[in-house]
């Protein structure tokens, strides 16, 4: 006859089923070479936090701009119940814009979900997508204040121009972030990312060099400089040295310096600029510095970094 189960037995057994279910480490449900067993150390879990405030931003100022609505109407789980963006509206595109930017709207929904499956993440901190917003930063690249105020939602090419502004931010911090992950999830996931990212800038900055010698009416500014402005206020922004170029450069910033066409940039290699997230925050906050917020984050952006900024202001 069986031995009846003791209260200490009933215990272990207990015991031995909760700590089945407790997660050993963030993982992704994409990882599959075994690596998802690996712990992911908190210099990682900081690092692939920090580029969710610019996911949030590229995520909603597409989703805007092509449909009309944002992650509260599409994908209201991934906001964690952080505000409403300021300002953002659905641009008047044409129908072939249209369509890519919608691409790259899913593309960022996509982006949020790899992240989070990650790490726990934060909620979608106050973006600023106004047009005032945007006519600041254009006026702050050209040093005075364009008249009429450049909208963002204006056109085509003026939403293509915007968007020039954003994508490329977040894919600098990447290339930054890459040599400082530990975690092979955490390679995987980043790699992946800007792969993706890299593809979005390089599809701008086609679009735009299409344009590039077309004047924006009406201001009777070419497409290219306002490319170069945006770059040079991005760069002085920084503060650490060229990081940043516009669709047409002096021959020697170009390939190999034979072509002042650029429509990817690279360093005189050819090889994709890195940026720190304190260059980062320095840009997107339009202020030059990492503690005082401003620009597409009136109240700063999230996560263990950003934080640690706001926290010296």
């Amino acid at each position: 006859m069986a031995e009846p189960f003791t209260s200490t037995s009933i215990a272990t057994i207990i015991a031995s089923l909760i700590l089945l279910l407790v997660p050993i480490s963030y993982s992704s449900p994409f990882i599959t070479d075994g690596s998802r067993d690996s712990p992911i150390p908190q210099s990682d879990i900081d690092l692939l936090e920090f580029p969710l405030n610019l996911e949030y931003l590229e995520a909603e100022f597409f989703l805007y701009g092509s449909m009309g609505q944002g992650l509260d109407n599409f994908a209201p789980n991934l906001t964690m119940g952080g505000p409403k963006p300021l300002g953002a509206k659905k641009a008047n595109l044409d129908p072939y814009t249209r369509d890519v930017i919608k691409q790259f709207a899913w593309q960022e929904v996509g982006h949020l979900r790899a992240i989070k499956n990650i790490v726990q993440g934060f909620p979608r901190p106050l973006l600023d997508l106004s047009t005032k917003s945007f006519a600041k930063t254009m006026d702050a690249a050209f040093g005075k204040r364009l008249s009429p105020p450049f909208d963002p939602y204006a056109s085509s090419l003026h939403y293509l121009i915007a968007s020039y502004v954003i994508p490329y931010v977040g894919l600098t911090g990447y290339v930054g972030a890459n040599p400082k992950l530990q975690a092979a999830a955490s390679k995987r996931l980043v790699a992946g990312l800007l792969a993706v990212e890299s593809g979005q800038d390089a599809v701008i900055r086609g679009l735009l060099y299409e344009h590039a010698l077309i004047r924006l009416h009406p201001y009777g500014i070419t497409v290219a400089e306002f490319t170069n402005r945006i770059s040079n206020l991005r760069n002085k922004l920084g503060q650490e040295g060229i990081k940043d170029e516009g669709l047409v450069v002096p021959k020697k910033l170009g390939a190999e310096g034979q072509i002042r066409g650029n429509v990817l940039a690279g360093d005189e290699y050819s090889i994709g600029y890195a940026r720190t997230p304190e260059e980062i925050l320095r840009v997107v906050y339009g202020s030059g510095n990492e503690s005082t917020p401003g620009g597409f984050y009136p109240k700063g952006a999230d996560g263990r970094i950003a934080k640690s900024h706001l926290q010296h202001s």
